[in-house]
């Protein structure tokens, strides 16, 4: 863990100095956490250089005893033959009327900001994105998506503000 420290350092001061850029993004109304628990496959995301290379990646979300969260992101690096390693992350709920705003945190001090913004309402897809629009995430809780679902999820996050041609899908294995 020590030796992505270094790596991590930058998002601090990218954190620190970016001021959202354009409205406040809209969260959905309310994320129930029971539900929402469990993996996640990053179907897309805006790539940034702690998750380039990076295939066949998921997250998993977990209740500890204290009462935050587990975030677990596992991966593989350059191939699905790689060997999959796995980086833990603790969060926490920022906004507790709606569980939509969170801070997690793979490295002490360094914390980010994350909005669930789109959430199917039977918990089979996700957005989750950055207030300042640098970052977002597509998750799914298949490894794959239909293409009528992925381009229904890209005109939602354009209505947010997000340009869809800054996402890239992320290398999933079949089923």
């Amino acid at each position: 863990m020590m030796r992505i420290l270094p790596l991590l350092l930058p998002l601090l001061f990218i954190g620190c100095a970016s001021t959202p850029s354009g409205p406040p993004l809209r969260t959905v109304d309310y994320v129930d956490l029971d539900r929402y628990l469990g993996r996640w496959y990053v179907i897309a995301n805006i790539p940034y250089f702690l998750e380039n290379g990076k295939v066949a990646s998921y997250d998993t979300y977990t209740r500890l005893p204290d009462g935050k969260l587990g975030n677990d992101f596992t991966f593989r690096k350059g191939n699905f033959e790689a060997t999959e390693k796995t980086w833990n992350g603790v969060g926490e709920i920022v906004n507790t009327e709606t569980n939509a705003e969170w801070k997690i945190q793979f490295v002490w001090p360094i914390s980010s900001t994350l909005l669930v913004l789109e959430l199917d309402p039977d918990y089979q897809w996700a957005v989750v994105g950055t207030p300042n629009r640098k970052l977002l995430w597509v998750l799914a809780r298949d490894r794959q998506i239909t293409d009528e679902t992925y381009s229904a999820i890209l005109e939602r996050i354009r209505a947010q503000g997000y340009n869809p041609n800054e996402i890239a899908k992320v290398p999933q294995p079949l089923e």
